[in-house]
């Protein structure tokens, strides 16, 4: 029954956030600050029932209360996009909402100076008032415009909460909470900024990553192609031309010369196809320990157990290191949200070589469907293998399985 229940909140999660990536952190961040705003209005609910308070003071609080709430999610999402790079500086909503923020307090300093409401109310709807205003303004405007004006806000609140007659330990009450609470609320704001930043920027670096490695494997093919054909291609090329002009006088010499062009040219077909077979055999255990290595400076725990890798043929080595290969470009590129991955090679029955490879961290999109892994199908149906695909609750897990024979 836990397990259930677990995989459901997994899922809802899921639902809710959409597929893995910055854009689910950063609509959890969003949707976090939501909550913070539907917070507000509970306590602003709560402190005029338990005030019992007339109804002037009841609606003018609530109205404004609602409006602020509002308006903190407004400022706090594009504060968010300014302080991602992706839209401009929220001066509007940011003066909108220092505009309702002071109203509320001017109001509570109208509300304790009339008699409507006692010290202790006035001391917690001050000290909400300006928790819950705090964050937006320091991360949409900056950290010095932001902070000035935090401050100025809390310091005009308190002193005007002073004259409309607060005094006492109410008032050390609220200047000391309002001097530790503020700031805290500020700094919070800050760290989830800044956490979404850091997550798109690790996820863009991922990315970076993969391209680097694919364009580093384009390049170490090309430079063995050139170091072949290059030199062969230039003699073809000055055998061909003598030739001509050799056949263009009669001299016999010009079959020779072809004779060695035709030998050059199958040299370089021989050639061409060793640097071929070279790049297209891929060592297990060269590629396991190559698969750790990038995963984990992506940040990503990879576990690996190597199991009768030693024992395997060459082929079944070769066939299973292009799996590892693949499956891992696929994580780099396809599971930004991946924290761990597992490879797993065993037996299943004597004559079976198994590959597992899990990570979690999936897109919600069909597994199966690109040209990869179509691709390692083919190469293992050379050898009687198949491979297999799962996708569940954000774990891909991808199973190669290849018959062999002890001593083959």
């Amino acid at each position: 029954m836990s397990t259930m229940s677990t995989m459901s909140v997994e899922e809802w999660v899921e639902r809710l956030g959409g597929p893995d990536g910055p854009s689910r952190y950063r609509r959890y961040a969003v949707s976090s600050v939501g909550f913070m705003s539907f917070c507000e209005v509970g306590l602003w609910t709560i402190w005029v029932v338990r005030g019992g308070f007339g109804p002037l003071v009841t609606a003018t609080v609530m109205v404004l209360g609602v409006a602020h709430a509002g308006l903190q999610l407004l400022l706090w999402r594009s504060a968010l996009y300014h302080y991602l790079s992706l839209g401009p500086r929220p001066h509007g909503p940011a003066a909108v909402y220092t505009a309702v923020t002071a109203a509320m307090a001017a109001w509570g300093c109208v509300m304790l100076s009339s008699g409507r409401i006692e010290n202790g109310d006035l001391t917690a709807y001050m000290l909400w008032l300006l928790m819950f205003y705090a964050g937006p303004p320091v991360l949409g405007l900056g950290l010095r415009a932001g902070a000035a004006l935090v401050a100025v806000l809390s310091v005009a609140s308190v002193a005007g909460a002073a004259v409309a007659g607060l005094s006492g330990e109410t008032l050390i009450l609220l200047i000391g909470a309002t001097a530790v609470m503020v700031p805290f609320m500020a700094t919070a704001s800050l760290a989830s900024g800044w956490g979404v930043r850091l997550v798109e920027e690790l996820v863009a670096a991922r990315e970076t990553q993969a391209r680097l490695a694919v364009a580093e494997e384009r390049l170490r093919f090309g430079r063995d192609l050139h170091d072949v054909l290059g030199r062969n291609l230039a003699v073809v090329a000055l055998k061909g031309e003598l030739a001509a002009q050799l056949a263009r006088r009669g001299r016999p010499e010009a079959v020779e010369h072809m004779e060695e062009v035709q030998r050059i040219a199958r040299e370089s077909q021989r050639e061409i196809r060793s640097v071929v077979r070279g790049y297209r055999t891929a060592d297990l255990h060269t590629e396991l320990a190559g698969a750790r290595s990038v995963l984990e400076a992506a940040g990503i725990d990879c576990r690996i157990e190597y199991g009768p890798a030693a024992r395997l043929p060459t082929d079944v080595q070769s066939a299973l290191g292009w799996v590892v290969r693949e499956a891992t470009t696929n994580v780099l590129r396809h599971a930004p949200g991946a924290s761990r991955c597992t490879m797993a090679l065993r037996t299943a029955g004597p004559t079976t070589a198994l590959l597992v490879m899990e990570n979690d961290g999936a897109p919600d999109e069909e597994p199966g469907t690109g040209t990869g892994l179509s691709g390692l199908r083919e190469r293992l149906t050379g050898l009687n293998g198949t491979l297999a695909v799962e996708h569940s609750g954000g774990t891909f897990r991808l199973t190669a399985r290849i018959p062999w024979e002890e001593g083959a």
